[in-house]
């Protein structure tokens, strides 16, 4: 009984030992003096763009932080023109965030970009935890921001701070309706702001497509309330051969229903297909 009790304290110290000794090297000197630290902890292969660091995990994660956006930024800010000059991509000027949707570790083949809507929910909920918790002095600065992210993680949005699926999650309605859909999306509104900005109200971050809808009766003349009519229906080409070739003479820019069909604008009630745009 004796040998079993100090067998167990034995062990227990041990266990103990490591348990401060591992974080603390960690911490002042890196993974590289825990020795198989890299190969035991490595959660899977880098990607082949990254996969030139090899067991160097300090290069990309920061000790009790885990990746933070100027560890990317070290080899990454030479891309910051091309993102912040295209409508789609500007968020990044302001994210603050990489490792949600550039997620490593998945393999070899594939790249670390994954567009989830989820990340950017989940920033802004960290984002606003930490604001509300006011500015740390700098030696606190690492124990709020891993609150802010276990607060995120609890709150249900926060899957992506550590790595989480790849595959497009859905939002609740409440937290899709805190993004800006317009402020990424805007250049490629098929609507043509006729709708305003609140996409939400038909759209979800997983399909941009809606299984529900249902194009209104053939016979609807109401067709201005969703759509508009190219420039050329404002032009002489209206009257000289879009009226002519429809055989409606006195039709208004207004009057879709009378020359166009649902199924499709180049189809001409009454003529077929006709490509003339």
């Amino acid at each position: 009984m004796k040998m079993t009790t100090f067998t167990y304290a034995t062990l227990g110290a041990i266990g103990l030992a490591a348990a401060i000794t591992i974080p603390v090297t960690l911490y002042r000197s890196g993974s590289a003096e825990v020795p198989l630290w890299s190969v035991a902890a490595i959660p899977g292969p880098l990607s082949a763009v990254h996969d030139f660091l090899g067991a160097q995990c300090r290069s990309c994660h920061t000790p009790t932080r885990g990746v933070e956006a100027a560890s990317c930024l070290t080899c990454h800010a030479t891309a910051a023109p091309e993102l912040l000059t295209k409508l789609s991509t500007t968020f990044h000027s302001n994210i603050g965030e990489c490792a949600g949707c550039h997620v490593e570790h998945q393999g070899r083949d594939r790249r670390p970009i994954n567009m989830d809507h989820a990340v950017l929910a989940t920033v802004g909920h960290s984002r606003a935890a930490e604001a509300a918790a006011g500015s740390p002095p700098a030696g606190e600065a690492g124990f709020r921001h891993a609150v802010a992210q276990l607060q995120a993680l609890l709150d249900g949005s926060g899957a992506d701070l550590v790595g989480g699926s790849l595959a497009p999650r859905p939002l609740p309605a409440a937290t899709q309706t805190t993004l800006d859909c317009a402020g990424c999306h805007a250049n490629r509104d098929a609507h043509q702001t006729l709708f305003g900005r609140d996409c939400a109200g038909c759209h979800n971050v997983v399909a941009w497509t809606i299984p529900a809808y249902v194009h209104p009766s053939p016979r609807s003349q109401d067709c201005v309330q969703c759509h508009q009519a190219p420039p050329s229906h404002y032009m002489m080409h209206f009257e000289m051969m879009d009226r002519t070739i429809a055989g409606q003479s006195n039709a208004r820019v207004e009057q879709c229903f009378l020359c166009h069909q649902t199924d499709a604008w180049n189809n001409i009630r009454g003529v077929g297909w006709r490509k003339m745009h």
